[in-house]
């Protein structure tokens, strides 16, 4: 049996604020194995990068954990220590890079410099500057990039060539687990295929162990992911292989999001060609009851609406969260 290098059990958090309580991440259980590469899937507003950033133990001041279990590489994230946490399990077990990181990057300082600083607070000591410009030259070059990067500024690079940037000061250390939120969304596709290949790299080399690849694109998730989980409302409804996913889907929620994107191959459009998902996205402040899906469901029974499925194994070696699976 392969080894978990992530495993989320039951895991809520919450954003709490004069808006109220925003339940983002409520009772999710996820894992990701060793060696592999997890996509997570959904529409704007279903959770996925507050449950990275819950994943990444540095959830933004507004966002809570409430309560469950984050476990990376054995690593019990909210019990470990503050400092072991920093200096030994981000960067060297997993690293985090969120959504529009590319703009993270020091606007008035070198790529050379920013790395320093990167690599002094995860060491908490100041490396040799010559040892780690040698190391992050080599690294930029195994990323397809060249050496005299580190030189310039993050405006002299291209958006294309920030991200990547930013995915090799992430992953210098070799972490196991590198966690992404959206890294191709703000991309050309011709640049998009660059950073998918720069991931697919990493992954072939053994820089990095495994991967949690967040996109609203399923189509992109489809290029690089072994398996895929996809979250609607707060909640995981369905997690199979990404084949299955995109060319056998069960939940409906994940026919209908795999229908509304255009496609060049007419089968992964969804049954009935390309269509929209009616109504709008829950308010997870007032979360509809039982299954969160059921007010925009075609399919809904009386049991959706009083009774929230659990998400289970069912044919194909899927799991899903779906009355009509299960009744």
């Amino acid at each position: 049996m392969a080894e978990h290098l992530l495993e989320i059990e039951d895991l809520k958090g919450y954003y709490r604020g004069i808006f109220g309580v925003i339940r983002a991440v409520d009772g999710v259980s996820l894992v990701v194995d060793s060696g592999e590469v997890m996509g997570l899937a959904g529409e704007s507003g279903c959770g996925k990068s507050t449950l990275a950033q819950l994943c990444s133990g540095s959830p933004n001041p507004l966002l809570h954990y409430e309560s469950g279990k984050i476990l990376v590489d054995g690593y019990d994230i909210y019990k470990t220590d503050p400092e072991v946490f920093r200096t030994e399990v981000k960067a060297r077990h997993m690293s985090y890079i969120p959504q529009a990181s590319m703009d993270s990057l020091n606007p008035v300082k070198r790529i050379r410099d920013f790395i320093m600083d990167v690599m002094t607070e995860r060491s908490g000591e100041r490396p040799s500057k010559q040892e780690i410009f040698k190391m992050a030259g080599d690294h930029l070059e195994e990323l397809g990039l060249e050496r005299w990067i580190i030189d310039r500024y993050p405006h002299e690079l291209s958006g294309g060539m920030k991200q990547r940037v930013v995915i090799g000061i992430s992953t210098l250390c070799h972490p196991k687990l590198l966690m992404i939120d959206e890294p191709t969304s703000a991309l050309d596709v011709t640049t998009q295929k660059l950073v998918i290949k720069s991931l697919a790299d990493l992954k072939k080399t053994e820089i990095i162990e495994s991967m949690l690849f967040i996109s609203h694109d399923i189509t992109v998730l489809g290029q690089l992911c072994d398996r895929c989980a996809v979250m609607y409302g707060g909640k995981i409804v369905e997690v199979g292989s990404m084949d299955n996913i995109l060319e056998n889907s069960l939940h409906p929620y994940t026919q209908a999001l795999i229908s509304s994107v255009v496609s060049y191959n007419p089968k992964r459009m969804g049954k009935g060609g390309l269509k929209s998902i009616p109504g709008a996205p829950p308010d997870l402040r007032d979360p509809p009851p039982a299954c969160r899906f059921h007010p925009r469901c075609e399919y809904a029974m009386d049991i959706c609406k009083t009774d929230e499925p659990p998400l289970k194994a069912v044919k194909n070696g899927s799991e899903v969260a779906c009355w009509l699976y299960y009744r």
